[in-house]
């Protein structure tokens, strides 16, 4: 059995060799990716990473890779044992444009759980949404963030965008995380509340406002949910695909973890280590960082992928002028100035149900660079909120508030439920607001809302188990994905889980968006000989955008 002391030393290197591989910035990044290349034709000894080139070069995608032996092989599921039945309809629609124009099969089920609440453990039960695309024999699960669109609408997007061969072996599993989507979702914060949490000045260093708003949430939520509030975690969630492997009948549970997803899927491997099977982490947390490092990182992730998008904006005749940073501060004084009607509630409530504040735009917009092919039409978006047209924009806020289907609930309050029962750490305003005004300086676009995000958990009751540290020891090789400009989960942020996971294989995409799989064909390729052929690409490989 390997030591610690010889693990953490190994870590410390491979960090060390990362580090310096890493130049500031996207842009940055993308050069030295392309220097590499060219370096491959000079003479003498190469010290470079792995590059795998995109699009037919000349090096094979991820370099050298290691034994299939190094990975377990994969497990092919039993025939129905769970029941499923055909949704094609339900979720084509639900998927709009890319459900039109797929010939995928979807079929889901509820799985029964258990509960486990604190205060009454091993008891009550839940529900699990799933759903199933694809007729491979082999499940691979995909597991999304809290605060992303329900797992089981993620899986189908995501399927809609893997090539055919893809479900040859697999079919993709999403789940609904309990308390989100139709897994029994957290629908307990009023739309009223809802409101004021996302329509918060993003520029206030003030929070004692924002504090008495998430002291009705909590209030709200405690009468609503009862035993259940303290269960909707990532520790259960866990156990949750423990549930689903037994259920689907495999040895071990094949997976996808995307962004703050992936936390799920680490909790997995400390709890059932001999149940891991082959496992991809798209944009992994920092283990290492309290509430304030990861909040602190979310706006370091924000501010490098708003740069990524201004960048691109400016170099494709961008409707913000030449400076679109400087649009986007004259907009949110716009807003502090006039109300501008948004989108509808479900209902006919009327154009300004959802009003754009400089909160909701903030959000909008974040939430907009989280999809690197739509960045144009945000751009648009912007552009049209500035003279008075704030739909567009708003409807990248809406999923937030919006309770639109039984499948698809209000984003936000399961993300601020799970959120806080992850997490014991519990800030007083006064803190917080010291942390506003330092981050304002020092990102300013983001830091003061990502401050502001650490007062919403202090009415919360504190969980009596926090989550534990994850090292992975004794799993198979997982493989980690980070994004250059990703504004959910920054680059740094998921090499230093990289490196604090002793099974990790880290492979860098130069790109913008959240999350690497399936962006471009070189991250593809690699997951899918990861997954399917059981090939470990070369720590280190980078990916060109």
């Amino acid at each position: 059995m390997q030591q610690p002391e010889a693990a953490a030393s190994r870590r410390r290197s491979r960090w060390s060799d990362r580090t310096r591989r890493r130049l500031a910035g996207p842009l940055g990044l993308v050069g030295a990716a392309l220097l590499t290349v060219v370096s491959a034709c000079s003479v003498g000894p190469s010290t470079r990473p792995p590059v795998a080139i995109d699009g037919g070069g000349a090096e094979s995608p991820g370099g050298p890779t290691s034994s299939a032996t190094e990975i377990p092989p994969l497990d092919r599921a039993p025939a129905d044992r769970l029941g499923w039945s055909d949704c094609a309809d339900s979720t084509r629609e639900r998927l709009g444009d890319a459900g039109a124009a797929t010939t995928l099969t979807f079929e889901c089920v509820r799985m029964q759980a258990v509960l486990d609440p604190p205060s009454r453990p091993g008891r009550g039960s839940l529900r699990i949404s799933l759903l199933k695309a694809g007729t491979g024999a082999v499940p691979l699960v995909l597991v999304n963030d809290a605060a992303g669109e329900p797992g089981t609408l993620a899986a189908a997007r995501l399927a809609t965008q893997l090539p055919a061969q893809f479900f040859e072996t697999f079919s993709l599993i999403g789940m609904d995380r309990r308390g989100t989507g139709d897994s029994e979702a957290a629908r307990c914060v009023s739309p009223e509340v809802r409101d004021q949490i996302i329509g918060y000045d993003p520029g206030s260093t003030d929070v004692t406002g924002l504090l008495e708003t998430a002291r009705k949430a909590s209030q709200e939520c405690v009468l609503d949910l009862d035993d259940r509030l303290a269960a909707l975690d990532t520790w259960r969630a866990a156990a949750d695909l423990e549930t689903l492997r037994e259920s689907l009948g495999v040895s071990r549970l094949n997976a996808i973890g995307r962004g703050e997803g992936s936390r799920v899927l680490t909790t997995y491997g400390s709890r059932y280590p001999n149940r891991v099977g082959r496992v991809v982490l798209d944009g992994a947390l920092d283990p290492t960082a309290d509430a304030t490092g990861q909040a602190e990182n979310r706006a370091i992730g924000a501010e490098q992928a708003f740069d990524a998008f201004a960048a691109d904006c400016v170099a494709h005749n961008c409707p913000l002028g030449t400076d679109p940073r400087q649009a986007v501060r004259d907009l949110l004084d716009q807003l502090r100035g006039q109300r501008v009607p948004g989108g509808d509630r479900p209902g006919g409530a009327g154009v300004d149900a959802v009003p754009l504040t400089a909160g909701t735009a903030l959000r909008a917009i974040l939430r907009g660079l989280e999809d690197r092919s739509a960045w144009s039409r945000l751009a648009e978006a912007i552009a049209a909120a500035r003279t008075g047209s704030g739909n567009a924009l708003t409807a990248w806020a809406a999923p937030l508030v919006l309770d639109s289907s039984q499948d698809d609930p209000p984003l936000l309050d399961g993300e601020l439920v799970t959120g806080c029962n992850d997490t014991a750490s519990r800030l007083p305003p006064e803190q917080v607001s010291k942390l506003a005004q330092d981050w304002q300086t020092k990102h300013p676009l983001f830091g003061v809302l990502f401050a502001q995000q650490l007062v919403l958990c202090g009415p919360w009751p504190v969980p009596a188990q926090p989550l534990p540290d994850t090292d992975l020891a004794g799993a198979p090789p997982v493989l980690v994905l980070s994004t250059a400009a990703d504004p959910v989960v920054p680059a740094a942020a998921t090499e230093r889980a990289a490196q604090h996971l002793s099974q990790a294989v880290l492979v860098s995409w130069q790109g913008g968006g959240h999350g690497a799989f399936p962006r471009v064909s070189c991250t593809t390729t690699l997951v899918q000989r990861f997954l399917v052929d059981g090939q470990v690409p070369e720590d280190g490989t980078v990916c060109p955008p």
